[in-house]
């Protein structure tokens, strides 16, 4: 907010007298005021840093890499194995490839930031690469866009050439999130 006037000057800078030393004592307070005033809205960015590390670590473990492994036990194989053609098989195969292989990489990228996220979400001081951060944003929305105009159109009309297949889908990932009773013993 900077509110805080300059100190002012009681004479000539060579004039040393016991006069001069309090306005030099009550700049540099004011210096160092001036730097406390701009603490509120550094406190808040701060705070929303912590949030956003702490959520997208919590996140990355419980949505993208189940969403990964999704993708990989159950609608990779059921696309494969409802192809019609062995062009579109071929087809699909080689989409699925790729994107498994974006998924490691993807993660990979994840393990290089997340020991620096924790640190952030904790308030600690992290020795977070930020170019990392951005190139795992640049990476993950190029993959979600290749996927959406690529892959999923195609897996939708594989699958929807027979209901059974599509139902089944459903019904293997509705089995897969839906909460399990406590075993007894």
């Amino acid at each position: 907010m900077n509110t805080f006037p300059l100190a002012a000057n009681a004479g000539p800078a060579s004039a040393n007298t016991p006069i001069t030393n309090f306005t030099d004592c009550h700049a540099g307070i004011l210096r160092q005021l001036r730097s406390l005033d701009e603490l509120a809205s550094l406190l808040s960015a701060a705070q929303r840093a912590r949030q956003i590390a702490t959520e997208a670590l919590g996140f990355f473990r419980e949505a993208v890499f189940e969403h990964h492994v999704d993708e990989e036990r159950e609608l990779f194989p059921a696309v494969l194995a409802s192809a019609g053609t062995e062009a579109e098989r071929n087809r699909v195969k080689a989409m699925t490839e790729r994107l498994t292989l974006e998924h490691r990489a993807i993660e990979k990228q994840w393990k290089s930031l997340e020991k620096p996220l924790k640190y952030v979400a904790k308030g600690q001081d992290a020795d977070l690469d930020v170019q990392d951060l951005y190139r795992l944003v640049e990476t993950y929305a190029a993959h979600a866009g290749y996927e959406e105009a690529e892959f999923l159109p195609l897996a939708q009309e594989i699958l929807s050439r027979n209901s059974n297949h599509m139902a089944a889908l459903g019904l293997s990932l509705h089995m897969k999130h839906v909460p399990q009773p406590p075993a007894y013993i």
